[in-house]
């Protein structure tokens, strides 16, 4: 390849470019912290510079797509290529006007259109990234492409119909698969329905899962009940896609997982026991949905982290044995920490306690609650100043598209069942410029729903290592 790189690639980006720079269609399923990102800006440029395209539309996740534009864009994209880059918005002014306007001019220039994937929800992105589509000759990505792993969502819908009109096409992620084998369908779908082989998602659903029948309110319904044929489906992945893992590829340090186990408090039993045969009272009734499940599920675990949500949306706090877990923890960790936290209360409870054994300038959070303005202050904060130890966050906001190498130790104060969210969050850390070992700590109180979600988590990970062709994970 005649191509001058901004940034040096590894070498493990540079096998990528070589196996896909010029096709059509191309799956990066490189693990976080492989530098993913930068491999397809370096193929947006290659393309460009042989003159295949003039346009790019990058759709990523909400807490990704400024990263893209403040940061890696102009890290990796070469500085010959001119450029014309805008930041989606649904709001317009007239200046934000004018910027869009640049992505139609004639000319020269390589225009690249950067998107929120919950923008595609909406007609005015549709349309938008429809006309963009239809004025250029395109490269469209999707970075974190389980965000379209849903057939029956609408954005999987508009996505797949919009890459009709995209010359090339790729998709990214590091973990295709987060909850089962079906999540790859639409992934493939929207790169080339015949990818596969396969007319629709049933016949593919019916190829690799085993159905079963259930009787719900009246209703028969269909539900997987295990996987078949997955070593065939790793094969066909295998021939449009290009696998990196990050103990492959580079010099990083090892993950090193332990876990603490805690009892609930007497207190925290109390309510936990009565709240668990209220719970199976509610599930034994005919009137059972998943939502309900998930609801009851949410209440057990609020209660073993230390406070209660009523009926009314009042939140009670229970002495629990693990915030003082955590305590303890902290006290034995040297050098600087991340806190992920499944709930806002318990953000709230661990910066109060973390304050006020160390200090107002130890902690910084990344959470809902964060304002935008102060979100990457915190991370610049966290890296350099040696005065700020702790990091507290929920992983459904800080868990993407930010850099935390600062730290050696994360701490899961608790978990949730989604599989990405976890696998995110914990590459915070364990990435591209960590020097040192990292140790995950799982806070588990015993006998509880923490145990079952943590199984489930294992399960998960086992099979799409079955899938992806790998040896199951050293993990929790």
């Amino acid at each position: 390849m005649n191509y001058k790189f901004k940034t040096k690639p590894y070498k493990h980006q540079l096998t990528a470019l070589e196996k896909s720079w010029n096709k059509e269609t191309y799956a990066y399923f490189m693990e976080m912290g492989t530098g993913k990102t930068k491999v397809l800006i370096d193929n947006l440029a290659m393309l460009y510079d042989k003159g295949k395209i003039d346009g790019a539309i990058i759709i990523a996740p909400k807490g990704v797509v400024k990263t893209w534009y403040e940061q890696e864009l102009p890290t990796h994209l070469p500085n010959h290529i001119e450029n014309v880059t805008v930041l989606w918005q649904p709001n317009f002014t007239k200046k934000y006007q004018e910027n869009l306007d640049r992505l139609f001019e004639l000319g020269h220039d390589l225009h690249i259109l950067i998107m929120n994937v919950e923008a595609l929800s909406t007609e005015k992105g549709v349309k938008f990234a429809t006309k963009f589509l239809n004025s250029h000759k395109t490269l469209m990505a999707i970075d974190e492409s389980t965000t379209i792993k849903t057939p029956s969502a609408k954005r999987t819908k508009n996505i797949i119909n919009l890459g009709k009109f995209a010359k090339y096409k790729r998709i990214m992620t590091g973990s295709p698969i987060t909850k089962n084998p079906l999540d790859l369908y639409s992934q493939c779908e929207f790169l080339d329905p015949w990818l596969l082989n396969f007319q629709s998602y049933y016949a593919f659903r019916n190829r690799y899962a085993e159905m079963k029948t259930m009787h719900i309110r009246g209703r028969s319904i269909q539900v997987v009940d295990a996987f078949q044929n997955l070593s065939e489906l790793s094969d066909k992945v295998k021939g449009f896609s290009y696998r990196v893992l990050k103990e492959d590829c580079l010099d990083l340090p090892p993950k090193n997982f332990t876990k603490r186990h805690i009892s609930l408090s007497t207190e925290q039993r109390k309510i936990y026991e009565q709240m668990k045969k209220e719970a199976m009272a509610i599930l034994n009734g005919k009137v059972t949905t998943t939502m309900t499940v998930l609801t009851q599920l949410m209440r057990l675990h609020q209660i073993t982290c230390g406070h209660f949500t009523s009926d009314d949306g009042g939140v009670q706090l229970i002495p629990s044995n693990r915030i003082n877990e955590l305590m303890d923890i902290l006290e034995e960790t040297d050098g600087k920490a991340i806190i992920w936290a499944n709930y806002q209360m318990d953000v709230s409870q661990i910066i109060k306690n973390v304050e006020d054994k160390y200090d107002k300038g130890s902690i910084v959070d990344y959470y809902g609650l964060t304002p935008q303005d102060k979100r990457q202050d915190n991370i610049r904060q966290f890296q350099s100043d040696p005065k700020c130890r702790f990091m507290v966050g929920t992983p459904s906001t800080g868990g993407y598209g930010i850099t935390l190498t600062a730290a050696n130790t994360v701490i899961y104060y608790s978990n949730g069942y989604d599989l990405e969210k976890r696998l995110q969050s914990e590459d915070r850390a364990h990435r591209i410029g960590q020097k040192k070992n990292v140790t995950y700590i799982d806070i588990i109180a015993e006998d509880t729903v923490d145990e079952k979600i943590v199984k489930a988590l294992r399960e998960k990970i086992n099979i799409a290592s079955e899938v992806m062709g790998e040896e199951l994970k050293d993990w929790i």
